[in-house]
């Protein structure tokens, strides 16, 4: 078995996914503890039914005659809403097994090393690169990082006026220092409308 280097391309870009997608633990866990208390359940069940005792809820002879008689017994809309829901929980629970998650992180471009920046601290730099150059006070500037997109405001106040030109160039020549993997668009509001950039 090779030895891979810190610097190598494929153990970078493996770490750099690890970082930016999400557990599955949490779900697995409790997905298997609900299928395991209700096989636990139905073993009890069974073997109090076997051994004569009393059902705690329902005896797997009873269980199955409900079932049987569902078709018949249950109002058919009642039927179709419980599908639809069990049909959902299942393509939920299939959809999070083989789509990625993400956390709120971006890749920075690094030859030498894997390295992430969580959305919030990127967004809170892009305010103050964009208050900076508004020359406003903290509070009057703020940014949202999402996956495709950065929304900048900023509020002058009353009476005031900002030069949006320069707030863009000093927010895109702010996030072109980060080197980020993907770019994002820029969307700044300078309390009026929106301005889209690249």
């Amino acid at each position: 078995m090779r030895k891979m280097h810190a610097t190598e391309p494929q153990l970078i870009k493996r770490l750099n996914l690890r970082e930016i997608r999400s557990s599955r633990a949490a779900l697995s866990i409790v997905s298997a503890s609900v299928l395991l208390v209700a096989i636990v359940w139905f073993g009890v069940e069974l073997v109090l039914s076997v051994t004569g005792n009393p059902a705690l809820l329902i005896s797997p002879a009873d269980l199955a005659s409900r079932i049987a008689s569902l078709g018949t017994a249950t109002i058919s809309w009642v039927l179709i809403g419980a599908g639809a829901v069990a049909a959902l929980l299942g393509i939920a629970l299939l959809a999070a097994a083989i789509l990625p998650g993400t956390k709120p992180r971006h890749v920075l471009e690094n030859s030498r090393s894997a390295v992430v920046v969580d959305s919030e601290v990127l967004a809170s730099a892009i305010s103050r690169a964009a208050r900076t150059a508004a020359r406003l006070a903290p509070e009057q500037a703020a940014s949202r990082v999402g996956r495709k997109r950065v929304d900048v405001t900023v509020r002058p106040g009353a009476g005031r006026t900002v030069d949006a030109n320069a707030i863009r160039e000093a927010v895109e020549q702010d996030m072109s220092g980060y080197r980020l993997r993907k770019p994002l668009a820029i969307v700044l509001s300078t309390g009026k409308r929106g301005e889209v950039g690249a």
